[in-house]
């Protein structure tokens, strides 16, 4: 079977995998930030690994799912994660994807949320992290710019996380949805299949992430519309992809999850 599925979070062909991935140490006194970006073509994928820095990262053109362990984040255009120094994580772009990267000094940074968290990119943000890019940059003026990107830098509203059930017994159920979203077994054919009782099941499911299998399925599907969106379908051909027969009940199910329709999503 194919594993070019639009927007799936398996493998697509093509991947290139990043079993090491390299990026600095260290942040040169007496800045606080140091700031990169690289046009990706192939779909990309790095290994577990964590860095002494905070990371800020995000994209253009397409979109990244960060797995945090515990949590899968989706990082579409227009949103960046916040990644604490230290924290174990990996990661996956679509293809065709600008992947921007801010390194953060932990010494030098007045940040004050300590936990990853979505944050909303904006035009100001998105062009003082581009500024910092430039290597000729003089010292004061690159001071100037960090001071403004402290001020402007905030977690966003739209959280868009959702908690992976490490559980062993229903471990079969998270892999199979999580490579193909749109699979449409029920929960009792899961539990038959896993021989488990469907009250185990949804026990299990709400003890690890505070949901029932239909509503961590339902928002699996949300994220999974996301990355279809990022890649240009439009409402009408992902509510169709993911499996409704109205796109009026996606809409419904998008709004829901998220907050805003999916029409709405992403516009400033």
């Amino acid at each position: 079977m194919s594993t070019a599925v639009r927007g799936s979070w398996r493998r697509e062909p093509r991947t290139v995998v990043l079993h090491e991935v390299d990026s600095p140490q260290s942040v040169p006194e007496p800045f606080a930030i140091l700031s990169e970006s690289a046009y990706v073509e192939p779909p990309l994928e790095f290994a577990p690994h964590h860095h002494p820095l905070h990371e800020l990262v995000w994209v253009r053109g397409g979109t990244m799912t960060v797995d945090l362990g515990d949590r899968v984040v989706t990082v579409p255009e227009g949103h960046g994660l916040w990644i604490p120094a230290g924290t174990i994580h990996s990661g996956r772009t679509t293809a065709g994807t600008s992947l921007y990267d801010a390194l953060f000094d932990p010494e030098r940074s007045p940040i004050t949320f300590h936990e990853p968290a979505a944050v909303d990119i904006t035009p100001v943000l998105a062009s003082l992290l581009t500024h910092l890019e430039r290597p000729d940059l003089a010292p004061e003026a690159r001071l100037r710019a960090e001071a403004v990107v402290f001020d402007v830098l905030a977690p966003s509203e739209q959280q868009l996380t959702l908690r992976v059930p490490r559980a062993e017994r229903i471990g079969p159920i998270v892999a199979a949805l999580l490579d193909h979203p749109t699979d449409d077994r029920s929960l009792t054919q899961w539990a038959d299949a896993l021989e488990l009782s469907e009250r185990t099941v949804t026990r299990l499911f709400r003890a690890h992430t505070g949901l029932s299998f239909n509503q961590w399925r339902q928002a699996l599907r949300v994220h999974h519309a996301i990355a279809l969106m990022a890649e240009g379908l439009t409402v009408h051909e992902v509510s169709d992809e993911m499996g409704y027969a109205q796109a009026s009940t996606f809409i419904a199910v998008f709004k829901r999850v998220v907050g805003t329709t999916p029409g709405a999503y992403g516009r400033p």
